[in-house]
């Protein structure tokens, strides 16, 4: 065939889709319709995840399962806008790692809002100003997020969903030119992530820390003799071109990030429950506390401790268990460990993310 016909057919299928995607939004909106009537959520992470999984499990190719998740991502995002607008608070400014988690947590159609500061993000979802927050918990490399973790001790505010961003830095700037360079810009931790990488491509060039990896690129932006270390999402943003891709040092790092809003989702297939407790040190009472999920053969997945601010010797723990705590094995190991402790909270249960 020539490539006139074989464009032909592109052209024909690509109107199908057109129409099928019509018809599918057709039917979001009668199904938000009976949400809303019933007062359930609109946005139901176990469901996104069900249908990323069947379509990459059915996929015969050559279309990549990458590739569908991306797409099928923005179809359910102009799906849900089309239901009512969701509006998604995130660690600013545009262009973060947590700007990036969000547009891969809700897609381009969700109205993504910045925010200065983590307690602001919980501020915004608590006074209903916004419907969900994102917020990093834990870096691969660095550990918890010891903000985040804190503001889950005064807020009522529950996770909804988990989502996981491979941190990867890129050297930017406005022309793309080394030989216009004069320094270097980024946040501290992005600089020490890229340091051997620097050293031996621009090792006589000044290195400047910034407030943020966004920040960096803003300046970039501003002044041709500034590069940026700063994520990809970057050069579309602020209008930068690529000098260098992955600089780090490192590239098995990644940080997870959550979605906090106000209703804890129903059960899925794979969840995961995330408590914060606390109790007075003493002789074996960390086993104590372990023993009630140990008994019922509950996969803990991650635990973490801190000193409490204020309290001698008291410590707070952030506990990862498998599963939901509607389910009554898990609802057991909980009540049976919460006499025990001088506070428990269940911060949420939410699908796990893969």
């Amino acid at each position: 065939m020539s490539i006139a016909e074989l464009r032909q057919k592109i052209d024909d299928i690509d109107d199908r889709i057109l129409d099928l995607l019509n018809q599918r939004a057709g039917i979001v909106i009668e199904v938000g319709k009976i949400k809303t009537k019933a007062q359930q959520e609109l946005y139901v992470p176990s469901r996104e995840r069900t249908i990323f999984e069947r379509l990459s499990s059915t996929n015969p190719g050559p279309f990549p399962n990458d590739s569908i998740r991306k797409v099928f991502r923005e179809i359910i995002s102009a799906s849900l806008s089309l239901e009512h607008p969701i509006k998604v608070v995130f660690l600013g400014p545009r262009a973060t790692f947590t700007h990036v988690a969000a547009m891969q947590q809700f897609g381009h159609s969700a109205m993504l809002v910045p925010a200065k500061s983590i307690p602001a993000i919980f501020e915004e979802v608590m006074c209903g100003r916004a419907k969900f927050g994102v917020v990093p918990i834990e870096n691969s490399n660095e550990g918890a997020v010891t903000h985040t973790l804190d503001m889950f001790m005064e807020s009522p505010l529950q996770i909804i969903a988990e989502n996981y961003l491979e941190i990867s830095h890129d050297l930017l700037s406005r022309t793309g030119r080394t030989q216009d360079i004069r320094s270097i810009v980024s946040h501290t931790q992005a600089l020490a992530q890229c340091r051997r990488w620097l050293d031996e491509h621009f090792s006589e060039i000044p290195r400047i820390e910034v407030a943020s990896t966004a920040r960096a690129a803003q300046i970039a932006a501003e002044d041709e003799s500034v590069a940026a270390v700063a994520c990809g999402q970057a050069t579309n943003l602020y209008g930068l071109q690529v000098i260098a891709n992955k600089i780090e040092d490192h590239h098995n790092n990644f940080t997870r990030f959550l979605v906090i809003g106000e209703k804890m989702p129903d059960p899925s297939a794979s969840d995961r429950t995330s408590l914060l407790f606390s109790f007075r040190d003493e002789a074996g009472i960390l086993s104590k506390m372990l023993e009630p999920f140990r008994y019922r053969g509950l996969n803990l997945m991650k635990i973490e401790s801190r000193p409490m601010k204020g309290s001698m010797w008291e410590y707070m723990f952030f506990l990862d268990v498998e599963g939901h705590v509607a389910q009554p094995k898990l609802a057991e190991a909980i009540g049976e460990l919460k006499p025990l402790c001088s506070f428990l909270k269940v911060l949420g249960s939410y699908p796990r993310s893969r």
